[in-house]
């Protein structure tokens, strides 16, 4: 069972353009609504392929309702908290050259007790399936709104820890800067620049990644997932590197395609028979192999809709062992 997270979800709608010409009056071709927020990607991901998961995140006011309208019709386990205040809407421009320009409104201002309110429902979650039997994982994703406060997601891993559940992350900026501070995470993903701005440098070699996550696994996490866009993604892990990518696409949207990565790697370890809920050296490579495939999978559909099994193509993607340090990550 995995269970995200998302405390600042929001309804995506995409419009889709031949050619987005800015300051001018621009016609869509095609429109398509989506319930959206990090954590609720991954779970609506992990849903479409067969896997057990669970969404929890704050809710309110129309665009609320009719996100988490959105996923029960679409057969996900959704867990709403209402808090009284309008979930946000988030506006994506897809135009006929693949280019995604996205515009996220910042989401309504939290309260301490909205802030509490998630975190006993995740509390609940995980005793439930503790309770049941099953290997658990618990999914901390996306931005935090005002009122969160920067340690929000230290917050979730401490819920997670007491009832001995590994926690896995995927945000940015303080919030993430925080969580990894304190330490006790089984994965984080960030990407590049997320990455970079982590660690507080430039990364543009293989070397360089690998020296980042290196840096934040010193602060107690077990391991970094870096997606890479275009050029695949490096997994650091105890004593191994490694790459996993495939042929060049031409992408219809990559909005939510990251999340959709981080669906497939988790997709293994929940897989993988008799095995606790961790990144384990032995599926590493499987695991990496089906990040990539779910995420290049994603590009090729519109808006932030996922991929159905049928969609994903693992035979596509190549995987590579310790890849020379002297690579420039553009090369990949």
């Amino acid at each position: 069972m995995i269970i995200t997270i998302t405390p600042n979800p929001s309804l995506d709608r995409t419009l889709e353009v031949q050619v987005l010409e800015p300051g001018e009056v621009n016609r869509a071709h095609a429109t398509r609504v989506d319930a959206g927020g990090k954590g609720i990607n991954v779970t609506r991901a992990l849903s479409a392929d067969g896997f057990s998961s669970v969404a929890i995140f704050p809710s309110g006011g129309s665009d609320g309702a009719r996100l988490v309208a959105e996923l029960r019709d679409g057969g996900v386990v959704a867990r709403p908290v209402e808090t009284g205040t309008d979930t946000r809407s988030n506006i994506t421009v897809v135009d006929g050259r693949g280019s995604t320009t996205k515009i996220n409104a910042p989401g309504a201002p939290m309260t301490e007790a909205a802030v509490q309110a998630l975190l006993d429902a995740l509390a609940d979650e995980v005793r439930l399936a503790v309770d049941a039997g099953e290997h658990v994982l618990v999914v901390g994703a996306g931005s935090l709104p005002a009122g969160a406060g920067d340690d929000f997601y230290v917050r979730v891993a401490q819920v997670a820890a007491r009832s001995g559940v590994p926690t896995v992350l995927d945000t940015s900026g303080a919030p993430l800067r925080a969580a990894v501070a304190a330490g006790g995470l089984t994965l984080v993903k960030p990407n590049e620049d997320e990455l970079a701005e982590l660690v507080g440098r430039p990364l543009t070699t293989v070397g360089a990644v690998v020296d980042a996550a290196h840096q934040v696994m010193e602060s107690g996490v077990t391991a970094v997932l870096v997606s890479l866009g275009a050029h695949g993604a490096l997994l650091v892990a105890p004593g191994s590197v490694l790459w996993a990518g495939g042929p060049a696409l031409v992408p219809a949207s990559t909005v939510g395609a990251g999340d959709v990565t981080l669906a497939g790697f988790l997709s293994a370890l929940v897989d993988a028979p008799h095995r606790p809920a961790s990144v384990d050296p032995e599926i590493s490579a499987d695991a990496l192999r089906r990040a990539v495939a779910w995420g290049r999978a994603a590009v090729l559909l519109p808006g932030s809709a996922v991929p159905a099994p049928h969609d994903i193509h693992l035979d596509d993607v190549e995987t590579l062992t310790d890849p020379s340090r002297h690579i420039a990550l553009k090369e990949l």
